[in-house]
């Protein structure tokens, strides 16, 4: 009965091949057809048959019902007429902007990350002040104890950690990795610290010391304050477990890449602004000293004070955790996190990552950098911190004079965070990667000066009421500063832009072989440096000229094979964006197919009817 209304309305009109949708039996009567009718059927106000108004294309067929042709570029589909009918679901409420069930996720993660970083300053500030002003000890103790001591005890903790997320599930494992640092900075605090001079063996370490000579001070002093090294290492862990494994192997788990593109950023400002805040935490426990009656050991009363903020923060920490995953992640509304499984990158043994080294001269300067920037930020640090301690041979002297130290490092941070972008954009890759590097031989030259050719300028000093060891003091605390905020913020992203020219394969295999090589060598290699020079001529202070002719020379080296970096990425970038020009040129001239025949669908006029529809699709 349809097709005869088609044909009856115009003759003439062939039937076309292909699907019809159905229609119901129209009535004969006019009113049927009004558009003030209410008795329309009900397959007539579908919404798959929603229209547009008439246009001078279409062809009236007769009974209210309308031929419609549309061009391929305004063709309408049936499949998309329905995607467009299918109710979208509410849109999530927002706050400045922000989803509420994304907020959900983003600000406990934030929190997270601050209670995190407020703790490890504290930890890193701590833990220097303790083996480094304790009896017996000094900052030669160092290298030694990042070598033999922190080293191994970090790859067995991988080890042990590697075992228990195989038998333990996500939550059981984040639990059993952080209460054990709860629990330690408590009982350091509380038992080990005020029982020091009971457990440790300093009778032992006297006689070892007189029959090794004052060359193994650094190495004796490790059994002399064993529970200090143990502090040490603990906090030197919660850095590298807590922050790296725990906390962004939680944060990536839940979160989606969108909004890890969009809130990540804004974690590392909030890091720096944990930095802020946790220096003038210690600063404050540090001067409880001047209010105490004499006689008091005012160390042990800041040390309490601070590892109380450390437990409580800790568990904050994981009442948060548990909080995230037993009240948030159960919410059907949450975005479900749709990170993509990671391409396993080519575990190299050492001797082919020598081979990659070797092979290419552009890997070889992009690990000369790396290495240059651990060797150089390790030889001024420990130099620095033993003159430290000959200015501030106090613990809580040594520990205020830190807190400031935290505070001006989280304010330069985050200042050259917000200018990196700026630098990239101005000057480019090559003057952004050279920074760091001048700003290390800057510094360095001036406290190495100021060390060795300090004393003619006594007087010049002494009118702006310093000395030279304060001068170095200072000038090395400025070079640390510059150096760290420079790394966080051109240094490490220039790194990671170095690897975007080169191809697939060795872009793989040079991180490879930079992470297994070039990263534990940097790190290291500044301790075996000093380790040998002290071991030669008896103390730091004895190798001090041989360490600033040592670093003068690797920072040298290092602005070589930035230069040298830069001109081959310039070259390769500019090869690459050849290659994408030319792609697109071609993409662009490419000929256009022929569209696909129309097809008929009926849609339903404003005024109730039914109407033939003509799609086509567009190449």
């Amino acid at each position: 009965m349809e097709s005869f209304a088609l044909l009856s309305a115009k003759p003439g009109l062939t039937l076309r091949a292909g699907p019809r949708l159905p229609l119901p039996r129209l009535r004969a009567t006019r009113a049927s057809l009004s558009p003030a009718s209410s008795s329309r059927p009900a397959a007539l106000q579908s919404p798959l048959l929603a229209s547009r108004a008439p246009s001078s294309q279409d062809a009236v067929l007769g009974y209210g019902l309308l031929k419609r042709r549309s061009s391929p570029s305004t063709g309408v589909s049936c499949s998309a007429a329905a995607a467009a009918a299918v109710p979208q679901p509410p849109e999530a409420k927002k706050f400045l902007g922000v989803g509420l069930p994304t907020l959900k996720k983003i600000v406990p993660l934030g929190l997270m990350f601050f209670c995190i970083l407020f703790n490890y300053t504290i930890l890193r500030d701590t833990k220097d002040v303790l083996v480094v002003t304790a009896k017996g000890s000094s900052a030669e103790i160092i290298p030694f104890l990042k070598t033999w001591v922190n080293l191994p005890m970090a790859i067995g903790f991988m080890l042990a950690y590697s075992k228990l997320s195989d038998v333990l599930s996500r939550e059981a494992l984040f639990y059993t990795v952080i209460f054990p640092f709860i629990a330690f900075f408590g009982l350091f605090g509380f038992v080990l610290y005020p029982l020091r001079d009971v457990i440790h063996p300093t009778a032992l370490a006297d006689k070892l010391l007189a029959a090794l000579g004052p060359s193994f001070l650094g190495p004796v002093a490790i059994l002399r304050i064993w529970s200090f090294c143990l502090f040490y290492v603990m906090a030197e862990l919660w850095g590298s477990v807590v922050v790296s494994v725990l906390f962004w192997g939680f944060a990536n788990q839940i979160t989606t890449v969108d909004e890890a593109k969009e809130f990540y950023p804004l974690f590392g400002l909030g890091a720096n602004i944990a930095l802020i805040f946790s220096g003038r935490t210690v600063k404050y426990f540090s001067n409880l000293r001047k209010t105490m009656a004499p006689g008091v050991d005012g160390w042990e009363v800041s040390l309490k004070g601070m590892m109380g903020i450390v437990v409580l923060l800790g568990l904050v920490i994981s009442s948060i955790y548990w909080g995230v995953n037993k009240l948030v992640l159960n919410d059907p509304s949450l975005p479900k996190s749709d990170h993509k499984k990671k391409k396993k990158k080519p575990k190299l043994s050492m001797k082919e990552s020598m081979k990659v080294l070797v092979s290419s001269k552009y890997v070889r300067d992009l690990a000369t950098l790396v290495v240059a920037y651990g060797i150089s930020i390790n030889l001024v640090e420990v130099t620095w911190k033993s003159k430290l301690k000959a200015q501030f041979p106090s613990p809580n002297e040594y520990s205020s004079f830190m807190g400031d130290f935290s505070t001006a490092t989280g304010i330069a941070t985050f200042t050259m965070m917000l200018l990196g972008r700026i630098i990239f954009q101005k000057f480019g890759w090559g003057v952004a990667a050279m920074i760091t590097p001048t700003v290390l031989l800057v510094t360095g030259v001036g406290f190495f000066s100021l060390l060795l050719f300090g004393q003619p300028l006594t007087p010049m000093l002494a009118t702006m009421g310093m000395t030279p060891l304060l001068a170095a003091v200072y000038v090395g605390a400025l070079q640390n500063i510059f150096s760290k905020s420079a790394k966080y913020s051109l240094f490490d992203p220039c790194k990671e832009m170095a690897y975007i020219p080169l191809d697939g394969d060795m872009k793989l295999k040079g991180k490879a072989a930079i992470d297994v090589v070039c990263n534990p060598l940097g790190k290291s290699g500044g301790a075996l440096i000093q380790q040998f020079l002290i071991l030669i001529f008896g103390s730091l202070a004895n190798s001090t000229p041989y360490l600033g002719g040592i670093l003068l020379v690797i920072v040298l080296a290092w602005l070589g094979a930035a230069r040298s970096l830069d001109k081959q990425f310039s070259s390769l970038a500019k090869e690459d964006l050849r290659k994408e020009m030319s792609a697109t040129g071609k993409a662009e001239t490419a000929p256009l197919k022929e569209p696909e025949a129309a097809t008929d669908v009926l849609v339903e006029q404003p005024n109730g009817t039914v109407a033939s529809e003509t799609t086509g699709t567009e190449s």
